[in-house]
C-alpha cells in the first residue's frame, strides 16, 4: 500500500547519525542543493548530544535521538547503522515521517522501494513510509548500466570494485591515515577496524563471508542490482576489494549484451545519460581516477572498449564519490522526489 500523507512544500528534515561520515555529508548536500526544508535537525547518540555541526554558515546543535525526536519530522534521512534503523523505524513511521534509510536493513524487504533517482524514480510512488538507499558500490554501477540498456538488452554483468576506506566510515578513514603515517615512519601499523593493514595494501574482503565463500558486499551488489533495475534474470557477478584510497570507489565492469551493438552508440548513450560524465580519451590519457574526483556528484565513466572474448560485450571503468552519490547525495535526491512540486 502506498503512502497517502501529503508532503509539505517545506518539510522538517532530520538527519539521523548526523555526526558520522555520511551524516555530515548529508548536511552538506542539503545545504549545497538548497533543499527546501523549513528546519533541519541533527540527531545522533547520547554521547554526541550537545556537540555542534556546521550548517548554512551557522551551527546545528546535535540532539540525542529518541523515539519522540520524530514527532514533528516529515523526512528522516538515516545513516546510523542497520540496528539503529530497525530500532527507530516504528517511531519514525508512527510520527508520519518518511524514512530514507542508508543501511542495508530494509533494502531487500518486499514492499520497500530501493531507489536510484536516475534509474527508477517511479519506485518511490509505492513506498509505505520507508525507502531504502542502495549500497554505494551498487549505485554507481546501476547508473551506468541503466544508460547502457538503451543500447541493447543486458545479459550478464561482471564487476570488480576498488573501494575506498571511507566506505567504512570515519573510523576507517582515520585508520588508513594512521596506518599510512606509521608505515612511512617505520612503525608497525595499528590494525583495529580492518581485518588487515590497508595502508599500501589491498584487502579482498568487504563485509562478512557467506556460506558460498562470497562476501556480503558482493551479495548486495548482485541482489540490489536486480531489484533496482527490475531485471531478476540478469546474471551478475561481483568481486569487492578495499583499496588504500580515502574517498571515491572505482569499478571495472564487464557487460555482455543480449544482442549486437555499435560502440559509437555506447559512447553517445553514455555521454548523454543523466548523472554520467564520460571521461574517455586514450590520446590524452583521460579517464576517471578516484583520488581526483572526491567531493563530486556524478558517476564518471572511461576506458570504454569492446571485449573481444565475447560476441557482444564491453568493458568500462567507473568512479564515483561513495559519500556523495553513493550515499548522501542519492538519499537527498530521493527526498527531493518526495517534494510536492516534483510529484
Amino acid at each position: 500500500m502506498s503512502w497517502t500523507k501529503p508532503m509539505p512544500a517545506h518539510p522538517v528534515v532530520a538527519v539521523a547519525g548526523a555526526t558520522g561520515a555520511v551524516g555530515r555529508e548529508m548536511l552538506l548536500v542539503l545545504e549545497q542543493r538548497g533543499f527546501a526544508a523549513s528546519q533541519v535537525k541533527a540527531l545522533a547518540s547520547a554521547k554526541s548530544a550537545g556537540s555542534t555541526l556546521p550548517f548554512k554558515g551557522g551551527e546545528l546543535v546535535v540532539e540525542e535521538m529518541r523515539p519522540e525526536s520524530f514527532s514533528d519530522v516529515d523526512i528522516a534521512l538515516f545513516s546510523a547503522g542497520g540496528s539503529v534503523s530497525e530500532e527507530f523505524k516504528d517511531a519514525v513511521l508512527a510520527a508520519g515521517a518518511v524514512m530514507i534509510d542508508n543501511s542495508s536493513a530494509f533494502r531487500m524487504t518486499d514492499g520497500v522501494p530501493l531507489v536510484v533517482p536516475e534509474v527508477n524514480p517511479q519506485a518511490i510512488r509505492q513506498h509505505s513510509g520507508l525507502i531504502a538507499n542502495p549500497n554505494c558500490s551498487t549505485i554507481q554501477m546501476v547508473v551506468a548500466l541503466n544508460a547502457l540498456r538503451a543500447v541493447a538488452p543486458l545479459k550478464r554483468v561482471v564487476v570488480s570494485t576498488y573501494q575506498a576506506a571511507s566506505g567504512g566510515g570515519l573510523n576507517a578513514m582515520n585508520e588508513l591515515d594512521l596506518q599510512s603515517r606509521q608505515y612511512l615512519g617505520g612503525e608497525e601499523p595499528t590494525v583495529k577496524f580492518f581485518a588487515h593493514r590497508l595502508a599500501f595494501n589491498c584487502i579482498p574482503q568487504i563485509d562478512v563471508f557467506l556460506d558460498d565463500r562470497s562476501t556480503k558486499e558482493e551479495w548486495k551488489m548482485v541482489v540490489e542490482t536486480k531489484k533496482i533495475m527490475s531485471e531478476p534474470d540478469l546474471a551478475v557477478c561481483a568481486n569487492c576489494v578495499r583499496v588504500p584510497v580515502v574517498r571515491s570507489h572505482a569499478e571495472m565492469v564487464n557487460v555482455e549484451f543480449a544482442a549486437d551493438f555499435s560502440l559509437d552508440d555506447v559512447f553517445l548513450t553514455l555521454a548523454a545519460a543523466d548523472g554520467i560524465v564520460l571521461m574517455d580519451d586514450p590520446a590524452t590519457q583521460t579517464y576517471p581516477m578516484p583520488g581526483l574526483l572526491a567531493g563530486t556528484d556524478k558517476v564518471y565513466v572511461g576506458r570504454v572498449r569492446r571485449d573481444d572474448s565475447l560476441p557482444w560485450a564491453i568493458n568500462f571503468w567507473c568512479v564515483a564519490d561513495q559519500l556523495r552519490k553513493g550515499a548522501a547525495l542519492n538519499a537527498v535526491q530521493i527526498a527531493e522526489l518526495l517534494l510536492p512540486e516534483r510529484g
